[in-house]
């Protein structure tokens, strides 16, 4: 029996922002599994110049990133969507092992099945080392906050 996990395409803009919504969620877990249950069996992501085939690649790719990437929080804004895509543009903060702290700016382009799943991930990412006092990304988006894009600089 298949997998789901609504919304489904054809996507319209509501339902496009609820998609990006749960993603920026979950990744805010930093729970690999839960991620790669969002993806299709065989999914193929870029990653940066790293590709991953399936979700057992995933939980290992993510595994090793949160386990790099400390204090890591998320925030994703919907950009374009159409009928099963899904571009969206991303800012995430986090920590490495010596204390630096580090902005990175990406955008990401994504494909789903007729089940909801994301089969295909390709993301472009570029860092930027950033003060702690200039974080402004600091765990979870508060639900006040939901639906709101947050500046780019």
């Amino acid at each position: 029996m298949p997998e789901d996990r609504p919304p489904y395409p054809p996507f319209t803009h509501e339902s496009a922002l609820q998609k990006v919504q749960a993603a920026e969620d979950a990744w805010n877990t930093r729970d690999p599994q839960r991620v790669a249950s969002a993806y299709t069996p065989d999914s193929q992501w870029r990653n940066r110049d790293v590709f991953v085939d399936g979700r057992e690649e995933i939980v290992a790719f993510l595994t090793g990133k949160w386990q790099r990437e400390l204090d890591y929080a998320l925030r994703k804004s919907l950009w374009a969507f159409w009928e099963n895509r899904i571009a969206v543009r991303f800012q995430y903060e986090c920590r490495d092992a010596s204390g630096q702290w580090w902005r990175s700016y990406g955008n990401e382009l994504w494909e789903f099945d007729e089940h909801g799943l994301m089969r295909r991930r390709e993301a472009s990412i570029n860092d930027v080392a950033i003060d702690e006092a200039d974080r402004r990304i600091r765990g979870p988006r508060p639900e006040a906050e939901r639906g709101i894009d947050i500046p780019l600089r």
